[in-house]
């Protein structure tokens, strides 16, 4: 049971993924993305998995330390839950970055193969999103500032 749990966080949170990366224009996507609900059912999963597991996890975050993560995660469960908490924040960092990309205007063929390394490695992805923000962002206030001047010279 342990598996099949720990295969379906991964498929409760691939059509997200699969609409912001394939369908980012279709209407209902931006919708779907834009709702922090879609987690909930990888959520589920992660509390049917911790549930078990609910003494080792709770020494595990009470009192953070290698050797007690280490044998949270050596349990089936325990690595389990932990891979569900991280599809489940996972999704909702790309749901983030999709949203944040349409608002400023990031081309789509852009972001689809930066959604794909955020699922695949998020905290590589969220750094390069993160580092093509500010750099849209500080192009936006440049060219709002020549505008802005532009206006007041006429």
């Amino acid at each position: 049971m342990t598996g099949f749990l720990f295969e379906l966080s991964f498929w409760l949170a691939a059509p997200v993924w699969l609409l912001m990366i394939f369908a980012p224009g279709w209407g209902p996507t931006a919708r779907i993305a834009g709702s922090p609900w879609t987690v909930v059912p990888v959520l589920l999963v992660y509390l049917a998995l911790a549930v078990a597991v609910f003494p080792e996890l709770w020494t595990a975050v009470r009192s953070p330390d290698l050797d007690t993560f280490r044998d949270l995660t050596a349990l089936a469960d325990g690595a389990g839950a932990i891979w569900a908490q991280i599809i489940a924040w996972d999704l909702l960092i790309g749901q983030w970055m999709y949203r944040e990309a349409r608002r400023l205007g990031i081309s789509a063929l852009l972001m689809g193969p930066l959604l794909v390394l955020t699922i695949l490695l998020s905290p590589f992805g969220l750094l390069v999103f993160l580092g093509l923000r500010a750099a849209r962002s500080w192009r936006a206030t440049r060219e709002d500032l020549a505008a802005a001047v532009a206006d007041g010279a006429t």
